[in-house]
């Protein structure tokens, strides 16, 4: 009563009191959540951004599933590395050269809005050929190892790979997959990188669309790289199609089996690895 009393001598009634508090306290969740937003925009944009492997054509290195940070300000920064297009400008600032080997996502030159990620093969001036399934950097052969056949099914279809550590010309050394040496890709002709441009080559060497499908990726300008992939923070198998359901409340019967798949879908031993280690 004597706080009622004090409230309404001050021009205050209890319930105009008790809706400035709740005006305030919006007004402080609204000043958190623009500040954790604006705290996220900037380490996305300048530090680090998640990205997920949806494909098969970085296999043995990356594998689908496969959740990556990338470093964000290994190679500076172009209107590529921000979100929504929010910054447009030419370029990039604080620019640093990538080196061979390097597996890095960048912006797809010739479909607006994709991203890719792929391995460095060509840098700025160099020729790249492959003849019979032999990669060739500025005339020399790369040389590669045979380890094993590995049976794997990729993107719905089966075959057995040869699994191959290649060695690039500055010593980088690398898994890679080939079916066999006589695939569309194994027969190129020779390609002249342009200065400020990149060759990009997957490790699943024939089922990979990089760099050497000229009408669909090409050369990779220096302006479309978002940034180097350093390691991976989870990685899960998924629950496949033995979670697909049909009928009467299938979403939510699919989305039960998938929980419950979860924990053993997990590869549990490629959490934390650094994607230049594996």
């Amino acid at each position: 009563m004597e706080q009622a009393a004090l409230e309404e001598q001050n021009g205050k009634t209890p319930a105009a009191g008790q809706d400035a508090r709740q005006d305030d306290d919006i007004y402080e969740l609204f000043k958190a959540i623009l500040a954790a937003a604006l705290i996220a925009l900037f380490i996305r944009s300048f530090l680090f951004e998640p990205f997920n492997i949806p494909s098969g054509s970085l296999l043995p290195t990356l594998q689908i599933g496969d959740y990556l940070f990338v470093e964000k300000y290994a190679y500076g920064y172009s209107k590529y590395s921000f979100p929504f297009g929010v910054i447009d400008f030419k370029g990039r600032v604080w620019g640093a050269e990538p080196h061979r080997g390097d597996i890095v996502v960048f912006r797809q030159p010739k479909e607006a809005g994709i991203d890719y990620i792929k391995r460095v093969i060509g840098l700025p001036g160099d020729t790249v050929q492959v003849k019979g399934g032999r990669l060739y950097i500025n005339g020399q052969m790369v040389q590669r190892r045979f380890v094993d056949d590995e049976y794997k099914t990729d993107d719905g279809s089966s075959a057995i790979y040869k699994r191959y550590i290649e060695t690039l010309p500055n010593g980088v050394q690398h898994y890679i997959y080939e079916i066999s040496d006589h695939s569309y890709y194994d027969n190129t002709p020779l390609y002249k990188v342009p200065q400020g441009d990149y060759f990009m080559m997957g490790d699943n060497r024939d089922r990979s669309l990089d760099s050497r499908a000229m009408g669909h990726v090409g050369f990779v300008p220096a302006e479309n790289l978002i940034g180097k992939a350093e390691f991976i923070f989870f990685s899960t198998r998924g629950a496949g199609d033995a979670c697909d359901r049909t009928g009467a409340l299938a979403l939510v019967r699919s989305f039960a089996c998938k929980l419950i798949a979860w924990p053993e879908a997990v590869r549990y031993g490629r959490i934390f690895k650094n994607v230049n280690n594996i």
